[in-house]
């Protein structure tokens, strides 16, 4: 008899016999990263939350089998730049339940978030943005990134002032952290970012940075150290986004940083994103001067988002007059196997979807990890993947932003922000000349307990997500 109470207290976690939960997902293979479940289960689900993960059948006013298929927390994008309608239906097909504009963020906050409430799909949130409010504050034309005085004056000290006042008034407005696109606002001294993040420091909030460009032989590691510093003076939380992306050659020498800061007890995590190939906007003050010096590329390395032709000098030239998107097919293969291998480097899109066109990891990140580097290539284990999408992304947040303790797990009391999918058949479908593909293998999406994906297809018309905020 204590042999099989102790049998059933252990594998029926949360149950609560004679209940009927709203929806059970039965016969699925559950992991969970943060318990190392993995093993087949019936998942209870009652108003947007977990509220049994049972080793035996459950009752539920829905039913809906998943044997065969893997039972996950929904994926975390800390790094999406595409927050509307379009590119939350390709996350949700790319198994992502929550997006976030985390590196270069937003200005004014409050009226973002109002904006997306009750319209969205999936779970949306933001930081305070450095660039954003250094643009509106300088009058900067940019569209998105800064393309006139922002990138290329050095501010006055009554704009640096108001700059600082813009990005606390959207920390009291809620938002995630403090977003930095150093490299794109090259005037900004060191001692500018310094003071923001000593307000990041102050507030106990996180910093997302896109660092300076490296412009010597040294590549990245005189921005990284920059920021380290910062983080370590401050006592900032760093989070460094896109690391294979900036770091490039120098790609093993910015983790043995990363990893020897983190052991001397500097908060610092990193993220990456699948793809040998970057994205950004052709009039942007990366591209200013001898860009292909200091990057490393040439102008057949550069790809227009709009035709998808490869660039000349010529062509070059006249879109950096009129502006866009642009593709730069520059990251050494080498740098994103050791992303990939390393465990403390956490998968993020920096996806934005424009009418159709964008880079391919706007639609097909967390599919490609799963399809290519798990399963075909055998690059790393699926648990290690699943962490690092889940579980490692909510943990980064989790500190400032209460609701992510309940995210990135699957366990009694989770928020019902769950993945579905077929570990045998999953795979991206997104390329660079047709990015606007739904990743294939992801069945079933849910969040806060309702279907936005179910059966591989869009549920129209439901409008689960919510807008994440330190409070």
């Amino acid at each position: 008899m204590r042999k099989l109470l102790f049998t059933c207290l252990s594998a029926c976690v949360g149950i609560g016999f004679g209940q009927t939960f709203d929806l059970v997902l039965t016969n699925g293979r559950v992991m969970d990263p943060e318990s190392g479940l993995d093993a087949v289960r019936h998942i209870g689900i009652r108003a947007g939350r977990v509220e049994s993960i049972s080793a035996t059948p459950i009752n539920g006013r829905a039913v809906v089998d998943v044997r065969g298929l893997v039972v996950a927390p929904g994926f975390i994008d800390l790094h999406s730049h595409g927050q509307d309608a379009e590119n939350y239906a390709f996350k949700a097909h790319d198994g992502v339940t929550t997006a976030l504009e985390l590196e270069i963020g937003v200005s004014p906050v409050a009226p973002w978030y109002a904006e997306r409430s009750g319209k969205a799909l999936i779970h949306f949130g933001a930081s305070s943005g450095h660039v954003p409010a250094r643009m509106k504050v300088m009058h900067d034309p940019g569209d998105f990134l800064p393309s006139g005085d922002a990138a290329h004056r050095v501010a006055t000290d009554e704009e640096k002032l108001s700059v600082i006042n813009a990005v606390r008034q959207g920390l009291d407005d809620g938002a995630m952290g403090i977003g930095f696109g150093i490299a794109y606002v090259p005037t900004a001294g060191r001692e500018e970012i310094l003071r923001l993040f000593q307000l990041a420091g102050d507030r106990h909030l996180p910093v997302f940075v896109h660092m300076r460009g490296g412009g010597d032989s040294d590549g990245a590691i005189p921005p990284l150290q920059e920021v380290i510093a910062d983080a370590a003076a401050t006592g900032a939380a760093l989070h460094v986004v896109h690391l294979t992306s900036v770091c490039a050659l120098k790609t093993a020498t910015c983790l043995q940083m990363i990893e020897g800061a983190k052991r001397h007890g500097v908060d610092v995590t990193t993220e990456m994103y699948p793809y040998t190939a970057s994205a950004t906007r052709i009039e942007s003050a990366i591209y200013d001067g001898d860009w292909a010096q200091r990057t490393g590329g040439t102008y057949h390395d550069l790809q227009w988002v709009a035709t998808g032709e490869r660039l000349t000098p010529e062509s070059f030239a006249r879109y950096r007059k009129e502006g866009g998107a642009i593709i730069a097919h520059t990251i050494p293969e080498v740098a994103v196997r050791l992303g990939l291998t390393n465990p403390i480097v956490m998968f993020a899109s920096d996806g934005r979807m424009a009418n159709g066109k964008g880079h391919p990891r706007s639609a097909g990140t967390f599919a490609r990890v799963l399809g290519l580097y798990v399963r075909e290539q055998k690059v790393i284990t699926l648990t290690d993947a699943l962490r690092r999408m889940t579980l490692l992304p909510a943990q980064r947040l989790e500190a400032s932003v209460p609701a992510m303790k309940n995210k990135g797990r699957i366990r009694v009391g989770a928020d019902a922000d769950i993945t579905v999918f077929d570990a045998d058949h999953v795979i991206d479908r997104a390329t660079f000349e047709n990015p606007a593909q739904y990743s294939d293998g992801i069945r079933h999406v849910l969040v806060n307990g309702n279907f936005v994906v179910r059966d591989g297809k869009t549920v129209e018309g439901v409008y689960p997500g919510v807008g994440l905020r330190t409070k």
